[in-house]
């Protein structure tokens, strides 16, 4: 019997032991049934746009799918500030869960790297979502900036993460300046976001999407570790009128380094050799 067999384990509680599985299954199937959900939302927004219907409600659907998903993963989140409208957002990047958080505190457009376009299930609910696509090449950057210049100037927020991609958390990498091309072209605002998972002193050890992770085994951590903490700070805004891209990447990132208290590890980030750094894992969105 099941009982019996917990029970002859050392040191096993049967209901601890019952439990530590059955959460991991529970959690599992909700996430399950919610991503179903998102497909269907996305089929729907996509015939909508098909037929020529407005889709006003794929935004709020949208930040209610974000939200719903940290629910599933019993994910605590806290943040301070707000998005700007028509802002350009540029946030430190550790994990796929950064879409889905950040998601969850406003309506934005995230920019993601052209390969997410054909991933199954998250490759459709992006584009339903309006996420831009970004193809490799300095042309089709240019044509990315064009895309999110018009979103801006549309009073939407548009969020980038120009590490390009995710750390440990414990440092950043230094900011590619090519998208903030979109404020200073405009000269609209930019706003630094602080994204930071457990504590300075204590670092979440299972956020971190890196190395050599999949989506599925780090899912999979996600969902046996419940409860995980990720703070979010909306920093001030900074006015990108006649200032060159490399200056408003570098000031970015001082104000999220300083945020997260990585000044130190931030400014000796870029260098590192290479070789010595954790291999970053693409993340879901970027």
């Amino acid at each position: 019997m099941p009982g019996t067999f917990l029970s002859a384990l050392p040191n096993t509680d049967p209901n601890m032991a019952a439990k530590a599985v059955i959460g991991p299954v529970w959690r599992a199937l909700r996430v399950t049934e919610h991503v179903l959900t998102g497909t269907l939302l996305a089929l729907a927004a996509g015939l909508s746009r098909l037929v020529g219907l407005r889709c006003g409600w794929v935004s709020p659907a949208t930040q209610w799918w974000h939200r719903r998903l940290c629910e599933c993963l019993a994910i605590r989140l806290q943040s301070t500030g707000e998005a700007r409208a028509g802002a350009l957002l540029v946030a430190n990047h550790i994990s796929w869960l950064d879409v889905p958080v950040l998601g969850t505190l406003g309506h934005m457009t995230f920019v993601s790297k052209d390969e997410v376009r054909r991933w199954p299930v998250v490759g459709w609910l992006a584009r339903a979502s309006g996420t831009l696509f970004i193809k490799r090449g300095a042309n089709q950057t240019a044509a990315t900036i064009e895309q999110i210049i018009a979103r801006l100037e549309g009073g939407g927020s548009v969020m980038i993460f120009p590490e390009g991609t995710t750390s440990d958390g414990r440092s950043m990498r230094r900011f590619h300046p090519r998208l903030f091309a979109a404020a200073q072209l405009t000269d609209l605002e930019l706003q630094p976001v602080a994204i930071r998972y457990g504590s300075n002193a204590r670092p979440d050890p299972i956020a971190p999407y890196i190395d050599d992770d999949t989506l599925v085994a780090h899912l999979l951590r996600v969902l046996r570790h419940p409860g995980m903490r990720v703070d979010v700070a909306f920093l001030e805004p900074v006015n990108a009128a006649d200032r060159a891209r490399r200056t408003l990447a570098d000031s970015a990132r001082v104000a999220i380094a300083a945020r997260l208290d990585l000044t130190h590890s931030a400014e000796l980030r870029s260098d590192v050799p290479r070789d010595t750094r954790s291999r970053p894992r693409a993340a879901t969105h970027r």
